[in-house]
């Protein structure tokens, strides 16, 4: 039998524009695009010695593939701190990486349609492995100039202590 969450009237999947992502507890600026989370198990097949016709199969290692976050290029600094502490170029011999704090946790935020948490994903042991502070520039061009950031990372989970809320509903005013 199915079982139905607090807020079994909700049909619609949750759409993918209203997210946030925070680091050292606090929301990252103008952070316009994440990439999927995606994590991949191999297989390891293996045959026993008097069965020749057929392999079985179990898991093997889990990867977790690279988040990229993208977001347009501001004052806002804290993409390049990070970046740097994989690598800061003119820093001087010996101290052009910082292994002591680069890595960092952070968490996707999914917020429904009245601005709702209904989902988060901590993701662990980030850090830089690409940074791309400026992208072409082109003076015949009209769009925004985006910054990338692309973090490697050791696994992600859910987190279940957010749970679904109940959506407000929203009356007409009585006339």
């Amino acid at each position: 039998m199915a079982q139905f969450s607090v807020n079994a009237q909700r049909f619609d999947p949750y759409k993918n524009f209203k997210f946030r992502v925070k680091w050292d507890g606090k929301d990252v600026a103008g952070v316009s695009k994440v990439s999927s989370l995606k994590r991949t198990t191999e297989v390891v097949k293996h045959r026993e010695g008097g069965d020749p016709s057929s392999s079985r199969k179990s898991p093997g290692r889990t990867e977790y593939e690279a988040i990229t976050l993208e977001r347009g290029v501001t004052h806002d600094t804290e993409f390049e701190k990070w970046a740097n502490k994989v690598w800061n170029y003119g820093s001087g011999p010996g101290a052009e990486v910082s292994l002591k704090d680069f890595r960092k946790d952070i968490i996707i935020e999914v917020y429904n349609e009245a601005g709702q948490k209904v989902l988060a994903y901590k993701v662990y042991r980030c850090w830089v492995s690409e940074f791309q502070a400026l992208p072409d520039l082109d003076a015949n061009a009209n769009a925004v100039a985006i910054q990338h950031l692309k973090l490697e990372n050791e696994g992600w989970e859910r987190d279940y202590e957010v749970v679904e809320p109940t959506e407000p509903t929203f009356t007409e005013p009585a006339t």
